[in-house]
């Protein structure tokens, strides 16, 4: 890849990551309820997600995952079940900015499956990537330093996007000290969580 084409698909990158759907939500929800590092396991599968698309689609699997369609419906249901119950969880939570933080942080694993599975209930990923890339290299000349570059822009926008969002929500969130204010913000990110379930649980 040359340094333009680099450039301007780490730009067209960065718009599309910082556009609001589910995998912004799920980030914002976590970091609500639970604090800035179990959000950054969230985005961490997330990032693994859409590079496991995007080698799919590099490397001409788009066909086969269109194959396995009732396979990625299965993984589309657990995903969009799993972040409902996180988000009804969250909902009912009485718990203290402390005591919060402590029993979720202790839950890495399921937190970065919650941001997997929100990549890979949507195959739909890679035929995104199939369309995008194209526009900027050809994905028959693609070198494996080429697909190094993609992958590391990939992680790098994601990661300082997401990241962003999780950081900001994580900052609010300290200013809310008193029960009532906790009870609320954990309404409002259990319901977040549960909207973006429910999103990536029913889209076609």
């Amino acid at each position: 890849m040359t340094l333009l084409a680099t450039v301007s698909f780490a730009l067209a990158m960065l718009i599309l990551a910082a556009s609001p759907g589910p995998g912004v939500f799920a980030t914002v929800a976590r970091s609500l309820s639970c604090g800035f590092r179990p959000a950054l396991a969230v985005v961490a599968g997330i990032i693994l997600g859409d590079i496991i698309f995007l080698l799919f689609a590099i490397f001409g699997l788009a066909i086969l995952a269109q194959t396995l369609g009732s396979f990625f419906i299965i993984i589309k249901l657990l995903g969009g079940s799993y972040l409902i119950w996180q988000g009804i969880k969250i909902f009912f939570s009485n718990t203290s900015l402390t005591d919060s933080e402590t029993k979720v942080t202790s839950s890495k694993s399921g937190n970065f499956l919650s941001g997997l599975f929100i990549t890979l209930g949507n195959p739909k990923v890679i035929l995104f990537y199939c369309g995008f890339l194209p526009t900027f290299v050809s994905l028959a000349e693609l070198t494996l330093a080429d697909i190094f570059i993609i992958i590391a822009v990939i992680a790098t926008v994601l990661a300082a996007v997401l990241g962003t969002y999780a950081w900001l929500a994580s900052s609010a969130r300290h200013f809310l000290k008193t029960p009532r204010q906790m009870q609320r913000l954990n309404r409002t990110a259990g319901g977040v969580m549960v909207t973006a379930g429910v999103v990536i649980a029913s889209r076609s």
